[in-house]
């Protein structure tokens, strides 16, 4: 696992090529480690950490207290158990069901020490076969070995609990298996490279140092209070104020590059919506038909817009209809429209008969959010309707491309997409939602310092509020409802 074992010594049999971390380079340190490990007797855990499926490689991965003697249990008995090997150790042997002794696969077994691991704990990763099978029964004898199958997120729960990591990177961990673009890859990795936890913890570290410090002139008299210390304090309020307000600030960008952003294409029927979205994607999703009412259902693809990630749905053309089934697909098609993060509305300009109905159409959806697309601009006929008050209009060609381009921008605009490069990691729905009471508390603690008495007792209960606010985000406070719901969103494996 490369993400956070950098500190791990690596070794080749039992010869250690940096003996300075290699834990367990002497045979009889250690069993004398696994021994003292296995004074605390907790159940190690296991699972598939690889995707399911055909493929080279499975990797089973094992962790916890006496996670090193389960692989004693899997492996023949002239092989020399891997409870006795040096840290970083990699070994070729058989895998034998514990119950049967039969043989169940061939593998490469690592063998880490705490608290040289992903966990921080003692962890023993299987490499066997790849493939349903074979990965179910080298699975299931770990399991007959002694080991139980891991929780959703349970190894890098246990990561977050030994201080191998901060929350901030454990939720990356996450965010990065779950990007779908370069440049959402790109801000789960800033995270996780500790970026976001470390402008936190710097805010919550200063929030804390004036809380004592406030804490302790509680007992003194009003009068003998350090010269100008309110205004010395609200100073460096101010600052942690500012970097708050800044980290909030990113949360936009977070959520369309976690969450992505729902784009609905909208118009009458004919106007070229389907023609549309077959170009956007640049290959033939969508039937094209001459005949209205083609497209009945909705039909969602990704597409990828600045390296943010957009559900791009064709829906059913607007228009009253006598068949039930284009009703439902009308139905379903404005309850998107109203769902939306964008809406591109789609005109026939070609069709200068019909600009009349689409106008109308138009004025009914939500403007703020949607783009006047009008289509066709390559035919002959092409009549573009008046401009509409107000609202953003691109002329396009789904056909020979034209204007493509300035949808794009104009899209960018309207979800305040920019080009540049992701050099910081932007926050998550959880992270805004504590900053803004953290930033909340702390402004309420520096109005009440800039009052000519204050109370301290009562800004020293803010400033607390606020640094816990800040504390939650990065797990120097938390409860197991908190980490529950963060790591809920991981698959078992990591």
């Amino acid at each position: 696992m490369p993400l956070f074992f950098t500190d791990a010594s690596w070794c080749n049999g039992s010869t250690a090529v940096s003996g300075s971390a290699c834990l367990g380079s002497n045979p009889n340190e250690a069993t004398t480690l696994e021994h003292v490990t296995a004074a605390n007797p907790v159940t190690p855990i296991a699972a598939v950490a690889t995707a399911p499926g055909a493929a080279g490689v499975c990797v089973v991965r094992v962790s916890g207290a006496g996670a090193l003697a389960v692989g004693d249990r899997l492996i023949p008995e002239n092989v020399r158990k891997p409870s006795i090997r040096a840290a970083g150790t990699f070994f070729h042997t058989a895998v034998i069901d514990p119950a049967t002794r039969e043989r169940v696969d061939d593998a490469v077994m690592l063998v880490y020490r705490a608290p040289h691991s992903y966990t921080g704990e003692n962890t023993l990763e299987i490499q066997g076969h790849g493939g349903i099978v074979s990965s179910r029964r080298l699975l299931e004898a770990v399991l007959a070995a002694g080991a139980r199958l891991a929780a959703p997120g349970e190894f890098t729960r246990r990561a977050f609990l030994n201080g191998r990591i901060d929350l901030t990177q454990a939720e990356a961990v996450c965010d990065l298996i779950m990007a779908k673009t370069d440049r959402a890859a790109l801000a789960a990795v800033m995270q996780l490279e500790g970026i976001l936890g470390r402008n936190v913890g710097a805010s919550y570290a200063v929030l804390l140092e004036i809380c004592a410090e406030v804490e302790h002139l509680l007992d003194f008299d009003e009068g003998e209070l350090p010269c100008a210390f309110a205004e010395r304090v609200a100073g460096q309020l101010a600052d942690v104020l500012s970097d708050m307000e800044r980290l909030a600030g990113t949360w936009h960008e977070g959520q369309l590059l976690r969450e992505g952003a729902l784009v609905v294409i909208s118009g009458r029927p004919n106007a070229g919506k389907s023609s549309l979205l077959n170009a956007l994607l640049g290959h033939e999703r969508a039937i094209v038909h001459d005949q209205p009412g083609t497209t009945r259902d909705v039909i969602e693809e990704f597409y990828a817009l600045n390296g943010v990630p957009l559900r791009l749905v064709d829906t059913a053309g607007l228009r009253d209809s006598a068949n039930a089934v284009e009703r439902e697909g009308v139905g379903r098609a404005r309850v998107l429209i109203e769902r939306s993060d964008l809406n591109i509305h789609v005109v026939d300009g070609s069709a200068a008969a019909g600009h009349h109905e689409a106008f109308a159409e138009l004025a009914a959806l939500p403007l703020h959010k949607t783009v006047l697309a009008i289509s066709k601009t390559d035919l002959p006929q092409f009549a573009p309707p008046p401009i509409f008050e107000g609202l953003i209009s691109v002329r396009v060609s789904a056909k020979s491309g034209a204007g493509l381009e300035a949808l794009k921008a104009a899209l960018s605009r309207l979800l305040e997409l920019n080009d540049t490069d992701d050099s910081r990691a932007a926050v998550s729905q959880r992270h805004v939602d504590a900053l803004r009471e953290g930033i909340m508390q702390a402004r309420d603690a520096a109005a009440l310092l800039s009052a000519p008495a204050p109370d301290l007792a009562v800004v020293a209960c803010c400033l607390r509020a606020a640094a816990e606010a800040l504390g939650r985000i990065i797990g120097r406070v938390y409860t197991d409802d908190l980490l529950d719901a963060v790591f809920s969103r991981f698959c078992v494996g990591k």
